[in-house]
Formats: C-alpha cells, structure tokens, sequence
C-alpha cells in the first residue's frame, strides 16, 4: 500500500509529464472584436465587423421590456427565422459602447438568445443578425428606463 507522500509524488510526476506533452486543458479564451466594442455609432460598428449597414427586418424579433425599473440589468432577447444566421448582435443606441453583447451561432443551435444589458438611459435595442451570405437585418424596440444603470 503506497503512502501518501508517494501518492502525491507520483501524481506531480505524472502532472509534469503531461504539462511536458501539451496534454494538460488550456484556459479557454473567446476571440473578440475591440473595435467593435469600442464603436460608438452603428457606421463604426458595421465597419469593425467587416459588414454593410443593416436594413430592417420583419424575420428579426427583439424581445424586452417596455419599461425597466432597474437600467443595471435589463432582460433582452433576440431571434431570427432566417436560415443561415451566423452572428446576432445586441445594440443599446445611447450606452457610451453600443455592442453589448455579440453571439456566434452555428447550424447546431437555433438562433434565438436572451441575456441582460446594461442600460444608462432610456434608447433603442436593437438585435442586428449577420447571416452566411452577409446579409445585415435588425429590428429595433424602444425600452425605457426608470433608474439608470451607469451610476444612478
């Protein structure tokens, strides 16, 4: 029967042989747009991502309150009936940034996400879906807001 001091040599000797191989997990990072992020008009943001300015869309749905009581998280969602969606933006016209979140999507997954925004002020939502041939819908939703999220 092996102690545990030998136990735990062991278990490092092992430890190093794999990190030695490569075959210890690495900490997944998500790739990102900075420029993106730090597009202040939608001009901007379209050009960050490569893409054209969007045209508005009755198969784009954008989901959320009429009125937020709190601005610090403020439940939105957004899907699509387009096949071939590959991206879906969150927009917030006046936050200081106004990419608050942007999603990958594959065939694997249906297109409809929800999550929660920080809004400073009352604006525009706006859901932007890039499809595989490039084409850029959105559909937008005015949501007001009763206690700003930026600081008060």
């Amino acid at each position: 029967m092996q102690t545990r001091r030998e136990m735990l040599t062991r278990s490092a000797s092992v430890a190093a042989a794999l990190a030695g191989l490569g075959l210890l997990p690495q900490a997944a990072q998500a790739a990102w747009s900075q420029a993106a992020f730090d597009a202040k008009t939608m001009g901007d943001l379209m050009k960050a991502l490569g893409t054209s300015g969007p045209a508005e869309s009755k198969d784009v749905t954008i989901t959320g309150p009429d009125i937020a009581e709190n601005g610090a998280v403020v439940p939105v969602g957004a899907s699509t009936t387009l096949a071939g969606a590959k991206r879906i933006l969150l927009l917030v016209e006046k936050n200081p940034s106004m990419l608050a979140a942007l999603f990958e999507v594959t065939d694997a997954v249906e297109p409809n996400i929800s999550t929660r925004v920080k809004m400073g002020q009352s604006s525009n939502v706006i859901a932007v879906v890039i499809t595989a041939d490039n084409k850029v819908l959105f559909a937008q939703k005015e949501i007001k807001v009763t206690l700003g999220g930026c600081g008060g």
